[in-house]
């Protein structure tokens, strides 16, 4: 199941850059929102690498997840690989410069099962996809709404 969404940006590529590589930021903002997440400090957070173990409730069940940045091209993106319960998840952010002050978010998340019991998972999501796509898009414009003011 892939999610995918795009946002332009009244920003410059480096404001946004540095805003989508905040990654003490996220992990505040994940905090926040009651998700327990801690970072292995062996790698520094802003190097490929890097590595994350989160636990999030939902729907009453506890998922523990993985989550490691395996590519980043400074000003142009970077890729993480997710992993869940069975579920592997590859997520990009790619940035492109539409002007000087100008500039083009594009994030998706490829999910994929890794068990059967994550193809039920899947199925079950695909199922509100719809619904699964409003809120990841919403979520991505918020944030580009914020950047851009």
């Amino acid at each position: 199941m892939k999610l995918s969404t795009s946002e332009d940006i009244d920003a410059p590529i480096e404001r946004v850059f540095a805003s989508v590589s905040d990654f003490a930021a996220f992990e505040r903002r994940l905090v926040r929102r009651g998700i327990d997440i801690t970072r292995d400090e062996s790698t520094p957070h802003d190097q490929v690498g890097a590595h994350w173990h989160a636990t999030v409730l939902w729907r009453g069940h506890a998922y523990k997840i993985d989550a490691r940045l395996v590519s980043m091209n400074p000003v142009e993106g970077y890729l993480f690989e997710n992993s869940s319960n069975g579920v592997e998840c590859l997520a990009s952010v790619d940035l492109v410069a539409l002007s000087e002050t100008r500039t083009r978010l594009l994030v998706s998340l490829d999910l994929k099962p890794a068990t059967l019991s994550a193809r039920l998972l899947l199925q079950s999501l695909k199922l509100a996809k719809g619904n699964l796509t409003r809120r990841f898009e919403a979520r991505v414009h918020d944030f580009a709404k914020d950047l851009s003011s």
